[in-house]
């Protein structure tokens, strides 16, 4: 399938600030758009939008999905964080992380959070280039292309952090050991 350049933008250096605008346009319009991050390509839409969370949901059939929030402080919006000790979430993020409770520049320039999934249907290998998912990219007002991403599938290191003073791992992913560490340093137990 063709896509015009409207749809799938290249973003090369110098030219994110315009990139970024048109991403802006698209979440406020209620639009999908495809982009990197730390570890795969993922979709996204505002978080604060009904009808584009929808759309995440027809394109993937999955089940719960990720927030992305424009900096760490943004999380209290969204999820109760007091219990967890002073300056864990900003040991972990951003990074290749995904904390269970709940592309920052686009999530700051919105103004709010922006859902992501991973760019695949649901039981697909994840993506790590804008082709491994082109058979989806008619669903997307965007699709950002640009960035080299690590060949590795693993895709962010997913922990839960719900209960007072535990962690659990629920993947690995590509920063397990680093994670762990980080949760240790701040007397977290491992949840057995």
């Amino acid at each position: 399938m063709m896509l015009s350049w409207r749809t799938v933008a290249y973003v090369w250096f110098g030219q994110q600030q315009k990139a970024t605008d048109k991403a802006f346009e698209a979440l406020r319009a209620g639009k999908v758009i495809a982009v990197p991050t730390d570890t795969l390509y993922r979709f996204a839409c505002d978080a604060c939008t009904w009808e584009a969370v929808n759309r995440i949901y027809e394109i993937k059939h999955t089940g719960p999905l990720a927030i992305c929030v424009g900096d760490v402080i943004d999380i209290k919006w969204f999820a109760v964080t007091d219990y967890l000790p002073h300056g864990l979430l900003a040991s972990l993020l951003p990074g290749p992380v995904t904390v269970v409770f709940f592309i920052r520049a686009v999530a700051r320039g919105l103004g709010r959070a922006v859902v992501l999934t991973s760019a695949n249907l649901s039981g697909q290998p994840s993506s790590v280039c804008v082709k491994d998912f082109e058979n989806l990219w008619e669903h997307c007002a965007y699709v950002y292309d640009g960035v080299v991403l690590p060949s590795s599938r693993a895709g962010s290191t997913v922990v839960d952090l719900t209960r007072l003073g535990k962690y659990k791992i629920l993947r690995p992913g590509s920063a397990v050991e680093e994670t762990t560490i980080i949760l240790q340093k701040h007397s977290l137990v491992e949840e057995s």
